[in-house]
């Protein structure tokens, strides 16, 4: 068959929404507004733990405008069913939207004012008062009790330590840090009879429908979840947070649509964030730096009412050769809410503390970090004795290494100044496996030679409808204009969560056989057809370009979509694609890997940190849109700068108040923070993953970048700060 031309795919593209974002004409969830509308502000507990004694709500209620105050004295029940486990329902019992009198964390809702406009349910909200049984609440990981929730062990790692020639042993914390994104999380839900329809900030729409479901005893055919726009995410859009059920049950209660937004303040407690980790990490090794045991045991913060976890033990079972492992993973809980994937999750997390140990044992040995990372390739996952489908990490680092100038680097630290300032460089390595789930995809091509393609996937930045865009308009041979994607509502055919890096092998994988699928069809219906030039033509030599069918090698030969679908009376093609990874056993180890490189400046006097200059190097599998894959990596760094030197929550544990929780206090990295970045791409494809032979770019990007830049402040000022994030304190 010969290949169709490649015109959109690999062609650094614009947004094909991006006019609609700068114009303002993207509706995201707050944005809509069905007639009727009516507006509920969530009203928080004041409290960090204990159980509600009783609710005034007369002075709320005797304000003009307002509806109802909805609480657990006069909500229905509604029949949750706990969680089964899995990554975005973590196990326990989801937090029950005023089901009981219970509060589990300060911040949490407790009550709900709806009425005719926004600033009157605000200024109710303000009004309702609560009485609370107030018992000490924990929030401090040091003073909590911990219980072991996974391990792993290969080998004798206590063994192989103690008979190590070299050997470290190392302890690292890494602060609870949060989404923030630009877009408030809000809902607007409306009931027709039994049929909800909601418009969410969601990372998944179908997952959104089946939590929807079950909590209101519905059927998922009962739910229509929409969300066309997501105004960033990283993660925490990924499952039904309670401000969801408070708006559609808000909208039950009143028979009118319902509109909820949270809070900037609400973002920290109303959904979830990354968690504290506390990591110990010892290393054993020969003299020239060859591993023989790593030994990593860790502590994370969890509600107490629910269990999260996510995979931070992967990265330092397979990353390097080392014969002997042992991890603990202990969970501890808190009186605060479930903390939720954020980008990179565990597996930056696990970076941190694993590559900023690799870089104390190569400063010990005297062996040059990169070196040191060589020393140690494996051939094979030595956790699952799989062959890589694709594994090209030395690229990356010598990559890296030439294009960042690493060669000047002076290895001895504190050795470098600029004036007042120290001069330091560093690197960390980084992975993320490539995951894969079933997807479908409807295609329809029209009799006027434009095409429609949907799936219920979302986009929460990484250009969803551009790159999918690129594939469908290359395997339909039609130009990005001719081709519109749409994505965003629970009716379309199935796909998986945003999250993981999975959409783009998933979804696109499914875009692209449903798309090859029609373009045969119309092949076919041409060169069965007596009246088309292409009559009687070997339909595997039949190629398509801007809409015309065509015999390779002989371009005048053939004719347009539109006529051929004109002259034989149809309206247009539609097709049903769909895409599922190989079922069985793996046959292949998975992952896309980046090496981040780093140069910051140190003030000698103050402690200031300024990062100077960062590149990223990326063994991600084929590129389908370079310039949202830029858009990716540097947003990735700049997400790692706020993790390795802003970003903390922090907590008063007298009363379980987050006392940074707002934009003012709780720092992020601005225009003025970020230096020269570079991202760059190491060629090849991944063809064992997926059949467009990507292999996840969203979630590597940020893994190794805060380690980088902690090995870069050691090298610059010869002070090792094991915290995150590194403050000015930390270094005088």
């Amino acid at each position: 068959m010969s290949p169709q031309p490649q015109a959109a795919v690999g062609a650094p593209l614009s947004r094909v929404d991006g006019r609609l974002k700068v114009t303002g004409q993207a509706h995201y969830a707050a944005d809509h507004a069905p007639e009727g509308v009516v507006h509920a502000v969530i009203v928080d507990s004041g409290v960090g733990r204990g159980r509600i004694t009783g609710i005034d709500t007369r002075a709320a209620l005797a304000q003009p405008g307002v509806l109802t105050v909805i609480s657990h004295l006069n909500a229905p029940k509604l029949p949750y069913l706990d969680n089964p486990g899995g990554y975005f329902n973590p196990q326990g019992q989801k937090l029950r939207a005023f089901q009981d009198d219970q509060v589990h964390f300060r911040g949490q809702p407790v009550a709900v004012v709806v009425a005719t406009t926004l600033e009157v349910a605000q200024h109710a909200a303000n009004l309702v008062k609560v009485d609370y049984d107030t018992q000490q609440g924990s929030t401090d990981m040091t003073d909590a009790p911990s219980f072991e929730l996974m391990n792993y062990a290969r080998g004798d790692a206590e063994a192989a330590l103690s008979s190590a020639p070299v050997h470290s042993d190392r302890s690292y914390t890494a602060a609870r840090t949060h989404h923030n994104a630009m877009e408030l999380h809000a809902a607007v839900a409306q009931w027709n009879g039994n049929q909800l329809t909601i418009w969410d900030k969601t990372q998944w729409v179908l997952g959104a429908v089946a939590e929807l479901a079950t909590v209101f005893g519905i059927t998922p055919e009962s739910v229509r979840v929409l969300s066309p726009f997501v105004g960033g995410a990283f993660g925490n859009s990924l499952r039904v947070w309670p401000h969801t059920v408070i708006a559609a049950l808000a909208a039950k209660m009143t028979n009118r649509p319902v509109k909820l937004v949270l809070t900037r303040k609400q973002l920290y407690t109303n959904v979830g964030y990354r968690p504290r980790y506390e990591h110990r990490v010892r290393l054993g090794s020969d003299r020239r730096g060859r591993l023989t045991a790593m030994a990593h045991e860790l502590k994370a913060e969890t509600s107490r009412y629910e269990t999260y976890a996510e995979a931070i033990l992967d990265l330092g079972q397979m990353l390097y050769a080392t014969p002997n492992v042992s991890q603990s993973y202990q969970s501890v809980a808190l009186d605060v809410n479930t903390p939720t994937p954020m980008r990179g999750p565990g597996y930056s997390s696990a970076a941190y503390a694993v590559e900023s140990a690799l870089d104390e044992l190569a400063h010990e040995l005297g062996i040059d970090p990169i070196e040191l990372r060589l020393r140690n390739e494996p051939q094979e996952d030595p956790a699952h004795n799989l062959p890589f489908s694709t594994r090209r990490l030395r690229d990356a680092l010598r990559t890296g290494a030439r294009e960042f100038g690493w060669h000047r680097r002076n290895p001895k630290p504190r050795s470098t100044r600029d004036g007042d300032w120290l001069i330091g460089t560093g690197m960390a390595v980084g992975c993320y496996p490539t995951h894969r789930q079933p997807a479908q995809a409807r295609v329809r091509l029209d009799a006027d030679g434009t095409a429609l393609v949907q799936s219920a996937t979302s986009d929460m930045g990484p250009g969803t409808y551009t790159s999918m865009t690129q594939v469908a308009a290359d395997a339909l041979g039609l130009t990005m204009r001719q081709v519109t994607f749409q994505l965003g509502d629970s009716a379309m055919p199935p796909a998986p969560p945003q999250g993981g890096s999975i959409t783009m092998a998933s979804v696109g994988s499914a875009v692209q056989a449903g798309c090859d699928t029609l373009r045969q069809q119309a092949i076919k219906l041409a060169v069965d057809d007596e009246r088309s030039p292409l009559y009687g033509a070997d339909p595997d030599k039949v190629v398509v370009r801007a809409g015309r069918l065509s015999v390779q090698g002989d371009p005048g030969r053939g004719e347009t979509y539109r006529r051929l679908l004109t002259r034989n009376k149809r309206t247009n093609l539609e097709v049903l694609g769909g895409w599922s990874p190989p079922s069985g056993a793996d046959r292949f180890s998975m992952y896309a890997y980046s090496a981040i490189f780093a140069e910051v400046a140190v003030d000698a006097r103050l402690g200031l940190v300024r990062v100077r200059r960062m590149l990223g190097v990326y063994d991600t599998g084929r590129i389908i849109s370079p310039k949202l894959a830029d858009s990716q990596a540097l947003g990735g760094m700049v997400g790692g700068i706020g993790m390795a030197l802003l970003e903390h929550g922090e907590f008063d544990n007298r009363d379980g108040r987050l006392v940074n929780a707002n934009l003012a206090d709780y720092l992020v990295p601005v225009n003025a923070d970020i230096p020269e970045i570079r991202a760059i791409y190491i060629d090849g494809e991944d063809r064992e993953a997926d059949p467009l032979g990507v292999k996840g770019l969203g979630e590597v990007v940020l893994v190794g970048v805060a380690p980088a830049i902690a090995n870069a402040v050691f090298h610059a000022t010869g002070r090792r700060v094991r915290d995150l994030p590194i403050t000015a304190e930390a270094l005088l």
